[in-house]
């Protein structure tokens, strides 16, 4: 349970991470800037993705349907820190770590890093970088 007390920040982070279970395609714009600005690197898709557009097809392919649907797939993240770089910015850094239905025994994990910039509608991701550890680390 969310604590009450809960940055902006944390609580963004925490429903960036609902998005991921649900699959809600509809999340993505109360989780990122919606301009050509917002910029993602996947872990499973070489270059980069730039504008709302790019990350709703992105998303799309990973299944994020309109309203969500049902998952046995899990996502959380460890190690989360976060640094206010000045009044409007903070930079995020955790470590993904992906369990498929599919493969229980496995858990995909690799490093991510967010900038999440103040907006009028509160914060808002900017930025998001995932790479993948490979299995031998």
């Amino acid at each position: 349970m969310l604590s009450p007390k809960a940055s902006a920040t944390t609580r963004l982070i925490v429903r960036w991470t609902r998005f991921w279970n649900s699959y809600d395609l509809d999340e993505l714009e109360a989780l990122f800037m919606m301009d050509e600005r917002v910029t993602y690197f996947s872990s499973e898709k070489q270059g980069l993705l730039r504008g709302p557009e790019a990350l709703r097809r992105h998303h799309a392919g990973f299944g994020f349907v309109p309203g969500g649907k049902v998952s046995a797939n899990a996502l959380w993240l460890e190690q989360l820190a976060e640094d206010r770089l000045d009044r409007g910015t903070t930079l995020v850094t955790a470590i993904w770590c992906f369990r498929r239905a599919s493969t229980p025994d496995i858990v995909q994990r690799g490093p991510l890093s967010a900038v999440l910039i103040r907006t009028p509608r509160g914060p808002r991701f900017a930025h998001m970088n995932f790479s993948t550890y490979s299995r031998n680390s």
